[in-house]
């Protein structure tokens, strides 16, 4: 692998339209760096995460510096790599994986960077009681990010509630007995709620609709979204109209993209130089999608 050409990839599903690529391949351009960053979708094939031992094993013969992990692949992946870093390992969920010495070892940034996004987005926001809607790999990371933060209260919500379970007893038995709890009813879980996490695939332009009815939202309970494709999701603009303070998915999508870019390359993001160019990509995906 020459460290000047490093050959990154994403491995998920209806991920053609990502912004990785360019976020990467820009933010490598300012560093001398000759990055190349290739989207390989499960769609395109018809594929799941069946595929996955077969692709991490032609990115190792291929020479891949190093790749990143979305949905679905998150957690199914933890078992075909060598090693974990410390916060993959207790988040149970990969979004980075980089090759060293021919050794694929699991990293996360999806947490960190949704709390960096968070406290640019809503520094004020109060955390006394948080409701998190899915706990999936993304969700798993931000629930140890968000707790870190300081929540006292986080109810973990999801359809497969044994999931929400495991892990509501794995972030108490490492945040402190208590702090975590779990409900399939979510506006039960919302009685209360200072905050609402939202991390599941709904309302992504292949997954389009509400995760919630939209009447749970009211002026006094802020919105996280992880979805930023579109940015502009059916429930950002439910909770607008709510009266809400909210922060969209693209702070994440930069926040974790600024970790993963330094496990690849060992250079440092500037993150306001990622998020205006993450800015400027959306604004003209926006335009160009207005003139079809």
């Amino acid at each position: 692998m020459d460290p000047q050409k490093p050959l990154i990839g994403l491995i998920g599903a209806g991920i053609s339209q990502s912004l990785s690529p360019a976020m990467h391949e820009e933010e490598a351009r300012h560093h001398g760096l000759d990055l190349h960053y290739q989207l390989i979708d499960l769609d395109r094939t018809g594929e799941g995460i069946e595929a996955l031992p077969g692709l991490l094993a032609a990115a190792r013969t291929i020479g891949f510096a190093g790749l990143n992990i979305t949905f679905p692949c998150k957690q199914a992946v933890l078992p075909l790599l060598d090693d974990l870093s410390d916060e993959a390992r207790a988040m149970g969920a990969v979004n980075t994986v980089v090759q060293r010495d021919g050794r694929l070892i699991g990293h996360n940034t999806d947490g960190s960077g949704w709390a960096w996004a968070f406290r640019r987005a809503l520094p004020q926001a109060e955390l006394s009681r948080v409701v998190l809607l899915g706990t999936g790999g993304a969700g798993s990371a931000i629930a140890h990010a968000v707790l870190q933060l300081g929540a006292q209260q986080l109810v973990l919500v999801d359809r497969e509630l044994p999931r929400a379970q495991a892990l509501a007893h794995s972030l108490n038995a490492l945040h402190g007995a208590g702090r975590v709890m779990a409900q399939a009813d979510v506006a039960a879980a919302l009685q209360g709620a200072s905050g609402l996490i939202h991390a599941t695939p709904t309302g992504m332009s292949k997954l389009p609709g509400l995760p919630l009815d939209a009447a749970l939202l009211h002026p006094g309970l802020w919105v996280a979204e992880v979805v930023y494709f579109p940015l502009e999701t059916a429930l950002l603009k439910a909770a607008r109209a709510a009266g809400c303070p909210v922060a969209d998915g693209g702070g994440m999508a930069v926040g974790q993209a600024i970790g993963a870019f330094e496990l690849f390359t060992g250079r440092q993001a500037d993150p306001e130089r990622v998020a205006a160019h993450f800015r400027r990509l959306v604004a003209a995906r926006e335009a160009a999608a207005q003139t079809v």
